[in-house]
């Protein structure tokens, strides 16, 4: 693992695949770290530079006072990737990582080669979906919201067939900070960025879990629809953490899109490098 100070403070993120292949930026969703992605990353490894990283309120990195705006996020990436080295990159976004990605693509279309979109929306669920969120957190703590949300996150299947793993992403939301965690529900509550789609010029993927309660494939595909170039895939078998879920059905999807679409520049002299730990319309409901 590695660690970088930028502007909002400190920041974890890891490294994978040759040094001087294009370069793909994975972003995780609500309430996860990058671990989401070691799966995915394992596969993109052998042809492409991964990055994941722990976004603001969330793993190993800081959390700064909230509430949070998908704008810091966006430039927390940026300053992540300058920090980095990387001037032109593609970018994986799940959920809020989707958000991300989107609003990266408004505002700083020259640093993205290709982007894709997974289980996101340019708006998700309603201010008081959220807030009735943000104050369960706060008044009893993550523990108030597991089980729901593991409700959304998987499906019946693999409820029934994986517990154990169930059991352990539980835990992985239940160790993720309160305070970054209500944060970061805050910028989803007040994040829209339905009307900007159309500015969104980079190469896009949009997929969908089939069995997707927090963002369905139906919201799914009407954002899609609203991006001038953009494909919709369905993952088969899968909820709302595809990587997780279904990890080789969506890194084949992402690895033939880059395939077509990924180039990426690496600014001189600001090379800095992490390995894996490892080998390698509105929703009702919020995430």
């Amino acid at each position: 693992m590695t660690f970088s100070r930028i502007g909002s403070g400190l920041v974890h993120w890891q490294e994978g695949g040759p040094r001087d292949a294009p370069a793909v930026v994975l972003v995780n969703s609500l309430g996860t770290d990058c671990r989401i992605w070691d799966d995915v990353a394992a596969r993109l490894a052998g042809s492409h530079r991964v990055i994941c990283y722990d976004k603001r309120g969330h793993g190993l990195s800081d959390v700064p006072p909230g509430p949070y705006r998908i704008a810091d996020f966006t430039r927390d990436l940026i300053s992540l990737a300058d920090a980095i080295g990387l001037r032109r990159f593609s970018l994986v976004g799940l959920s809020i990582g989707g958000l991300i990605g989107q609003d990266l693509a408004i505002r700083h279309p020259d640093r993205l080669a290709a982007l894709v979109l997974a289980d996101t929306a340019p708006k998700v669920g309603t201010v008081e979906s959220w807030t009735a969120r943000i104050d369960a957190v706060r008044k009893n703590g993550m523990t108030a919201i597991a089980d729901a949300v593991m409700e959304r996150w998987f499906t019946p299947a693999f409820h029934s067939l994986k517990p154990d793993e169930l059991a352990g992403w539980r835990n992985l939301l239940l160790r993720q900070p309160a305070e970054g965690y209500v944060a970061t529900c805050e910028a989803l509550r007040d994040a829209d960025l339905t009307g900007d789609l159309v500015r969104i010029a980079a190469p896009t993927l949009v997929v969908c879990g089939d069995g997707d309660q927090s963002t369905p494939p139906d919201l799914v595909r009407a954002m899609a629809s609203r991006i001038p170039g953009a494909r919709f895939e369905l993952v088969a078998g899968c909820g709302h953490i595809p990587p997780v879920e279904q990890p080789e059905q969506l890194a084949e999807l992402i690895a033939q899109h880059l395939a077509e679409h990924a180039t990426s520049e690496t600014l001189p002299g600001l090379r800095h490098h992490g390995r894996f730990d490892r080998d390698w319309p509105c929703v009702r409901e919020p995430l």
